[in-house]
């Protein structure tokens, strides 16, 4: 077992804050602009190589993505947490456990949900929102993106840890490489090889391939400052709760965001008539665009994971206050962006995807209702990604479930029977502007008592520590 860290880790309770956000985040931003690119330029090549029926078909497997996200992130992000507070307590023998926890995590979550899933995948996807005319492009890009999941858990899951144990340059470089090796194979088994919405699917989860080469690489080397090792624990009781404990809050969140788009896809259909599945297709470009911006934020969050675990971790205290003012002016810039650029050109974007005249004004009437307080959204992110950086599972899976549970489904079900789509649009609004104001009062109670009571303790363990150390030099 290697004993020494990275001397990266150990910048994470010295360096300039912003510094480290830059450092840190800078990479996972790339990453998770990269990711939603290739998920974007996918749609555009299917939108444009396929058809608009192509792209409902694939707004209909958002939810199943959804779900393949959720057992995904249930391990990646508890294992990312967990390593950061352990390399923060210079506990590099636990950390390791983590490490190999997490490989064996990932292998038995993918290949029991994805065996499962593919064995109902029909039924499932009918009861997502299908219909005749789309339910077959849904079944043929899930089936390929069911079978990759051992590939797609092991190098989302690695590629946390990476980040996490102070590698995150080589964390943003796999998301490069499976970006590029899905941009330059999408078109080509979509347009050349005339494979449709099914080589979409495949170009995606050969770039993962590509970049589970890389990740498994980095944690089969010994040069690694942490990195997979056969003496110790590949599958504990004690690790494995507490990587669900932390990783209940995304899980949860992903979940949750699979029942909202079945009942947002329902409702489309229900209220847009003749063109109820173009208005699924809509929702799908409002999908599409509003995770660009979101990716940028959780690209910040994913930055700012590491340095607030090792310093909570720490006891640094005055650090994690100076981390989280950061990150959330920077959240509430990106998503003021999207506001900006979905609120002046919504024909723009839309045309991108399609060149179809009722998609794209379905879609424009989408934008300008629901981004109306996109701003406030990131935010939101910043401070529900917080708790979960910080140990706090319970308080951020509450504000998942304020943003996309507790407020959207009962908006979903009311406003459309009065205002038709416009009131689905409407309903994601007003949802996102009561989180924010719920994730504020939050926070303020949280600081104000459970952080005050951790600085107080931690202040009486720093003066028992002194006054041991004085006796002794005394003696």
């Amino acid at each position: 077992m290697a004993v020494n860290a990275s001397t990266s880790t150990e910048d994470l309770g010295v360096k300039s804050v912003g510094k480290l956000l830059v450092q840190y985040s800078v990479p996972a931003i790339i990453a998770s602009v990269a990711t939603s690119l290739y998920n974007i330029i996918d749609s555009i090549f299917i939108g444009r190589g396929v058809g608009p029926m192509a792209i409902a078909g694939l707004a209909i497997t958002f939810p199943l993505m959804n779900l393949v996200a959720a057992f995904c992130m249930l391990i990646a992000a508890g294992g990312a947490t967990i390593v950061s507070i352990f390399l923060g307590q210079k506990n590099y023998n636990r950390a390791t456990d983590v490490v190999n926890n997490v490989f064996t995590l990932c292998l038995i979550h993918s290949i029991v949900f994805g065996g499962l899933t593919l064995i109902f995948l029909e039924p499932i996807l009918l009861f997502f929102g299908a219909t005749a005319d789309t339910v077959g492009y849904a079944m043929e890009f899930m089936e390929v993106i069911l079978y990759g999941t051992p590939i797609g858990f092991v190098f989302i899951g690695l590629n946390n840890l990476m980040r996490a144990t102070g590698y995150p340059r080589k964390a943003m470089t796999s998301a490069l490489i499976s970006v590029a090796v899905n941009l330059v194979l999408a078109p080509l088994f979509i347009f050349v090889l005339d494979w449709g919405i099914r080589g979409a699917a495949c170009a995606t989860v050969c770039g993962q391939f590509s970049a589970f080469i890389w990740v498994m690489s980095h944690f089969l080397s010994k040069k690694s400052s942490i990195h997979f090792q056969r003496g110790n624990t590949w599958l504990s009781w004690t690790i494995v709760k507490r990587i669900y404990a932390i990783g209940l809050s995304p899980f949860l969140m992903n979940v949750c965001a699979c029942v909202v788009v079945i009942f947002i896809n329902r409702a489309l259909l229900d209220y847009g008539g003749a063109d109820g599945n173009l208005a699924v297709g809509a929702y799908g470009i409002l999908n599409r665009t509003t995770m660009f911006f979101v990716m940028i934020v959780f690209g910040v969050t994913q930055g700012m994971q590491p340095i607030l675990g090792y310093n909570i971790g720490a006891n640094h205290f005055g650090r994690v206050k100076r981390v989280l003012r950061l990150g959330i002016w920077i959240g509430v810039a990106i998503t003021s962006l999207g506001w900006i650029v979905s609120e002046g050109f919504p024909d723009k974007v839309s045309a991108l995807f399609t060149t179809d005249e009722t998609l794209i004004r379905i879609a424009r009437e989408g934008f300008r209702i629901y981004f109306v307080v996109y701003p406030v959204v990131g935010c939101q992110i910043v401070i529900q990604n917080f708790f979960q950086s910080v140990g706090k599972p319970q308080m951020s899976i509450f504000l998942s479930l304020t943003r996309q549970l507790l407020f959207l489904i009962p908006f979903l079900i009311i406003f459309p029977r009065f205002w038709g789509v416009p009131g689905v649009w409407a309903s994601m609004a007003g949802s996102d502007i009561i989180a924010f104001v719920v994730a504020i009062v939050t926070l303020w109670w949280w600081m104000r008592h459970t952080m005050r009571r951790m600085e107080e303790n931690a202040g009486v363990l720093g003066a028992s520590a002194g006054a041991v150390t004085e006796q002794t030099g005394n003696k």
